[in-house]
């Protein structure tokens, strides 16, 4: 069976394979069209159709439009309320009548051949719920919590056999997702987009306004909440893009911070006593990328195991909705192996790239030493290997590395990358070292949780610590070529088996996913090595 996922509402529209139960491909639209979030100036925030990714799924697998067997997408308008009845703005009822309801038409325009009679609608949460719920080989259950759906934005569930049983769904306007949007925004920030520079920002507070916000956002004893909209602008005044924020700022974001996690730990308390009391809980949804939140569940509720899915936000529901229909026509489909589910490209094919831009380059005996040798000299590396990444984090394939020994280098890579000095950057670890160093649910590949940092580690990884002692890190097994191999080679030069990990590209640019995106970056940022695939471009 041969079923390809597509989101395409809201945000980050993205597109996913599945072929006789197997995920082959998924992909953004951004890493092809080069537009962050898939945003254009259209109606309604913009959105558009994944017409790259599709394609390139498709030829991924050798397929062509005629040979689905299903087309899921992840939003269903029949489920779709008039936009007065949800407390939304007029844009809604454009979205449910002219767009989404089109989209089989729209579909088999952008993929020649395509039959619309193929297209089925899966709903919003349904989609997240499959995203994470049958991207695990066990029953779980699983709480999905986001802006906004077609008439909810929450979902407690469990899944038994690969069926999801719906146990809880919050009714709009309620809303965590669209409570942090409007935070988001009043900070200055960019809303559906910019949440994590909140949850950052939330470090540097303390929650002294969290009493009004207890007060306006409330746990129902049905699994669900209550969201009357506080007035941030009483607690700090509205700041505008590039605005200085204040300690009035920091304490309105520690606020809303510390809310949020309260009320998802017993949303998350609530479902594990719905669901029988199951090991595992399975979380997808924009809310779930708040990796704070995340670790709060993991450390205080009764499950055994906490799975969030990488690709959590919108993107991901192209794969959950593909997931949705193989496990309902098919049987439940394999389990999600890794997050590196993009483009890759020959050491040929890079090699061409290089030769047409006339870079002198080199192949090294070892990728990973030529590039641990350039970081242990406190150089910073952009690092282009294998498939890139599905969701919003570099997992060790589309990265930009540096030495965490240098507290300096917090401010160095946040120079490179054009953004705000009081984000933190993301430490790498390999996995069989990560328990000493680090306090927090293990392993971690997903850079997913927050852990401590032990306190005999902080002076000697300073540039990973953030201001509360914690760092979100991603565990590496040591088995990984040639990541793992990479951090072997940094920790035999210099003592430390971390590296600095963020994302590869700069401030308002998707992260770079072919060679010459690569290229392009290198040539504009002040980089000493690319190390893209078995290839080294030095600094000249």
């Amino acid at each position: 069976m041969r079923v390809l996922g597509i989101n395409a509402v809201f945000h980050d529209p993205a597109a996913a394979l599945v072929v006789d139960g197997r995920i082959v491909a998924a992909a953004e639209e951004e890493r092809f069209s080069r537009r962050k979030h898939g945003k254009r100036p259209v109606p309604f925030s913009a959105w558009e159709l994944p017409e790259l990714a599709a394609a390139w799924c498709l030829g991924r697998a050798g397929l062509a439009p005629a040979d689905l067997d299903a087309v899921a997408y992840s939003f269903d308008p029949g489920l779709c309320r008039p936009a007065g009845e949800l407390g939304l703005a007029d844009p809604w009822d454009w979205l449910r009548q002219e767009f989404a309801a089109r989209a089989p038409q729209f579909l088999a325009a952008a993929l020649p051949g395509l039959d619309p009679a193929v297209v089925r609608f899966v709903p919003h949460h349904v989609a997240h719920a499959a995203s994470a719920g049958l991207a695990i080989t066990e029953d779980c259950a699983v709480l999905v919590l986001d802006g906004r759906g077609e008439a909810r934005s929450h979902l407690a569930g469990r899944y038994r056999g690969g069926v999801l049983e719906v146990l809880a769904g919050q009714e709009l306007p309620h809303s965590l997702g669209l409570l942090y949007e409007d935070l988001t925004e009043h900070l200055g920030f960019l809303r559906s987009s910019d949440e994590y520079k909140v949850m950052a920002m939330a470090s540097y507070g303390e929650p002294r306004f969290l009493g009004a916000l207890r007060e306006a956002v409330r746990v129902t004893p049905e699994g669900g909440f209550v969201v009357d909209p506080p007035d941030f602008g009483a607690c700090a005044k509205r700041l505008g893009r590039g605005d200085a924020w204040t300690e009035d700022h920091a304490d309105l974001a520690a606020s809303v911070q510390r809310r949020l996690e309260e009320v998802l730990v017993a949303l998350a308390r609530w479902t594990y006593d719905a669901a029988g009391g199951p090991a595992t809980l399975a979380m997808a949804g924009g809310v779930a990328l708040n990796c704070v939140a995340n670790s709060r569940i993991a450390a205080e509720t009764a499950f055994d195991r906490v799975w969030v899915q990488p690709a959590a936000g919108d993107a991901g529901t192209a794969l959950g909705a593909a997931l949705h229909v193989v496990a309902e026509r098919d049987a439940r489909p394999a389990p999600m192996a890794g997050a590196d589910l993009g483009r890759d490209f020959t050491d040929a094919e890079i090699e061409s790239v290089l030769r047409t831009a006339r870079l002198p380059y080199r192949r090294p005996p070892s990728i990973a030493a030529a590039a641990a040798e350039v970081l242990a000299a406190d150089g910073i590396v952009a690092w282009f290997q294998g498939r890139s990444e599905y969701g919003p984090r570099a997992l060790g394939h589309r990265s930009l590395l540096a030495h965490p020994g240098r507290a300096g280098n917090l401010e160095r890579i946040n120079d490179v990358k054009g953004r705000e000095q009081f984000r933190p950057v993301a430490p790498m670890v390999l996995a069989s070292r990560a328990a000493e160093i680090f306090r927090g649910p293990l392993p971690s590949p997903y850079m997913l949780f927050v852990h401590e940092v032990a306190a005999e580690w902080r002076d000697r990884i300073p540039a990973v610590v953030h201001v509360d002692g914690t760092a979100r890190i991603q565990t590496v097994e040591d088995g990984a070529v040639p990541l793992g191999d990479l951090l072997r080679e940094f920790d035999a030069r210099t003592g430390l088996p971390v590296v600095v990990n963020t994302s590869l590209n700069t401030a308002g640019r998707p992260m770079v996913d072919d060679p010459r995106d690569a290229l392009e970056l290198f040539g504009s940022a002040p980089v000493d090595l690319l190390a893209i695939g078995p290839f080294a471009v030095d600094r000249g």
